[in-house]
C-alpha cells in the first residue's frame, strides 16, 4: 500500500491527483492491474470526473452547497455537518483498471481528492493489484 499527502488551502476544492496515481502506478511495475484508491477521512472524499474544464469541479461544489450548505441547522454540533454529508454523496473510494502500465480513464476524465473541511493535510491509500494471468 502506498500513502499520498494532499495539503488542502481551502475549506472546499477539488485538487486533480491523476498524475500522482499515474506516478505511482508506473513506479509499482504492474503492466495490468486495478488501482484502488480510498480516503481514510469523514471529511473528504474522491471521485473521477472531468478534468479538462475547470468549470466542472466549480460547479459540483457550488451544487453540493446547495444539497448541503455549512452553517444549516444541523443536528450534528461540530459545525462540519454540511462537510460529512458532501463526503457522503461524492464518496471515499474509486477504484481504476490499469493496462500497460497506464490508468484506464476516459479522455477528459481525471481523478480529484475532495476537500470539504479544509484548510488540512490529507491522506490517501493506494493500492495496485495485479492481475494474474
Amino acid at each position: 500500500m502506498k500513502t499520498l499527502t494532499v495539503k488542502t488551502s481551502l475549506r472546499e476544492e477539488f485538487i486533480d491527483i491523476t498524475d500522482e496515481v499515474e506516478n505511482v502506478v508506473k513506479n509499482s511495475g504492474v503492466k495490468s492491474g486495478v488501482c484502488y484508491l480510498y480516503v481514510p477521512h469523514t471529511t473528504a472524499g474522491i471521485t473521477i470526473n472531468e478534468g479538462a474544464d475547470i468549470s466542472v469541479k466549480k460547479d459540483i461544489i457550488n451544487a453540493l452547497k446547495k444539497i448541503a450548505p455549512y452553517g444549516a441547522e444541523y443536528l450534528h454540533m461540530e459545525g462540519n455537518a454540511d462537510s460529512h454529508i458532501k463526503t457522503t454523496l461524492v464518496g471515499s473510494s474509486v477504484s481504476v483498471f490499469i493496462e500497460e502500465e497506464k490508468l484506464i480513464l476516459g479522455q477528459w476524465q481525471s481523478i480529484f481528492f475532495c476537500e470539504f473541511d479544509g484548510p488540512r493535510a490529507r491522506k490517501i491509500y493506494l493500492k495496485i493489484i495485479k492481475e494474474e494471468a
